[in-house]
């Protein structure tokens, strides 16, 4: 959209391209099936990044609009959209502007970007925006750990190096927390690791679930 910010991470979505093969065949491609499973009608799915919860969707949406500000994962995207079975249409826009007016779609989808954007709560006040009355966030996102010793060690990345390696990305934000402060009603929502190595990973806990539009 004009007189948004133009995003561009070259490295780190190169470098997400690489692993997230990976990653979906290590399961989380498990848990985007099940976060979208029995979604219906239309849809915005907001950082859809290099289009990987396309295949996901149910028969019964009837369509999607993706937004994706980083160029060379949109273009990606734009690939994937055109082998989907559903109608799909990839945009340039950022979280914080969605190019959508008020209560348009039946469904937001939010899978693993909460963690980038420059301000959660402007985000989910325009997710919150663009869905109907009754309307569902789908979110998955990686979240501050539980532990008080592993939190310092996210905080402590989060304050150094983390966002500068990794577009932007925190690893110490509590998204159901936030989620429920915009003032969704969090119907479901289930909280596991991923990976599930011995050694602590710092994005390593996840929560996702389904919060509703009042």
């Amino acid at each position: 959209m004009p007189g948004q910010p133009e995003i561009r991470h070259p490295l780190f979505a190169r470098f997400y391209v690489r692993t997230s093969a990976s990653m979906e065949a290590a399961g989380i491609a498990d848990h985007r099936a099940r976060l979208l499973a029995g979604l219906t009608g239309s849809v915005l799915e907001v950082g859809a990044g290099n289009g990987l919860n396309f295949s996901h969707y149910p028969e019964a949406v009837t369509s999607v609009l993706a937004v994706e500000p980083e160029g060379y994962l949109r273009e990606l995207a734009e690939q994937k959209a055109r082998q989907a079975g559903l109608p799909i249409s990839v945009v340039d826009g950022t979280a914080e502007r969605l190019p959508a007016p008020d209560g348009t779609f039946d469904a937001v989808v939010a899978t693993l970007m909460l963690c980038s954007v420059r301000d959660v709560a402007v985000v989910l006040a325009e997710m919150k925006r663009v869905l109907k009355p009754g309307g569902e966030l789908r979110f998955m996102e990686h979240v501050l750990a539980e532990q008080r010793g592993h939190q310092r060690i996210q905080r402590f990345l989060d304050a150094t190096i983390w966002p500068r390696m990794f577009g932007g990305c925190h690893t110490s934000r509590d998204a159901a927390a936030q989620i429920a402060a915009a003032g969704f009603d969090i119907k479901d929502a289930a909280r596991y690791r991923f990976p599930q190595t011995p050694v602590f990973v710092p994005t390593s806990p996840h929560v996702q679930g389904v919060a509703i539009r009042p």
